[in-house]
């Protein structure tokens, strides 16, 4: 067993038991805390050259620091990426590219046609659109408002700034549309908001951790955004917002098209915008 409760991150481990350690150990140490993906990486030989000492050196280090073994450390490393922790690595860009192309394919692929059309026609017809985001979520709610606004009015993002949810959940009402984005390392009120959003028409935009709440919501659609680099890519569900956006714009008709000239006309009148011939 591991001599800590939860040693899954090690750089962590490492800066705990520091004190403690040899002076080889301390020299093993320092080369992790630089070279984090070198657990991942690395074998115990390499590390073990790299530092200029012996495998068995490499080995103990490992257990020193909290774990059975370098695979046991290296297993801890990967389960906190796969939790959306950023993590070191040597991902290069043309696996980053590789791997966004990957994810977009495979989130278009989890989403039936019938499926986004339904939930087109939901976004286009009802008489309130609430899009729910937190964290790495806000930004992609607040571009889908961003885009539904111009094509439908009453359409809002929460949580507001520096609000709470309470005072605008209490008036949401069976006839509005729900749209909650739940990513990987969810907050501890994502669950309570769910259970209290039920009564209403509800699309969940998760990854494939989220799934579990299918039960729960009239619509769940998987996207993909990760990869073996540090941070996680919201390339895939910017796209899908994307889709469902024209989708509802085609549901809409003549009446996004009127809405549209609307605005622009505004943006002229006020001149918000650069004009496009300077």
């Amino acid at each position: 067993m591991m001599k800590d409760k939860n040693p899954n991150d090690v750089t962590e481990q490492i800066a705990q038991h520091y004190a403690a350690l040899s002076p080889a150990g301390k020299a093993i140490a320092h080369y992790l805390q630089k070279n984090p993906i070198a657990v991942l990486s690395q074998s115990t030989s390499l590390i073990a050259e790299k530092v200029g000492t012996s495998k068995a050196t490499v080995s103990r280090f490992f257990r020193q620091v909290g774990f059975e073994s370098h695979q046991q450390a290296r297993e801890a490393l990967a389960a906190l990426r796969e939790q959306g922790v950023p993590v070191a690595s040597n991902h290069s860009d043309k696996q980053h590219f590789e791997s966004e192309v990957q994810n977009l394919a495979a989130t278009l692929q989890s989403s039936s046609a019938e499926e986004l059309n339904s939930i087109a026609q939901l976004l286009a017809s009802a008489e309130q659109v609430t899009l729910i985001g937190f964290r790495n979520a806000y930004p992609i709610a607040l571009h889908f408002r961003q885009q539904l606004k111009q094509i439908r009015g009453s359409v809002r993002v929460l949580p507001q700034p520096g609000q709470t949810l309470s005072e605008d959940i209490i008036d949401l009402i069976d006839k509005d549309v729900v749209v909650l984005f739940g990513f990987r390392r969810r907050t501890r009120q994502f669950k309570f908001v769910l259970e209290n959003i039920k009564h209403c028409k509800t699309v969940l935009i998760t990854d494939p951790t989220g799934q579990g709440y299918k039960p729960q919501v009239d619509y769940l659609l998987v996207s993909h955004i990760g990869s073996d680099a540090p941070f996680d890519s919201y390339a895939a569900p910017m796209s899908l917002v994307a889709s469902l956006c024209n989708l509802t714009y085609s549901h809409i008709g003549e009446a996004a098209s009127d809405r549209v000239d609307a605005i622009t006309d505004v943006y002229e009148r006020m001149d918000e915008l650069e004009d496009p011939k300077r």
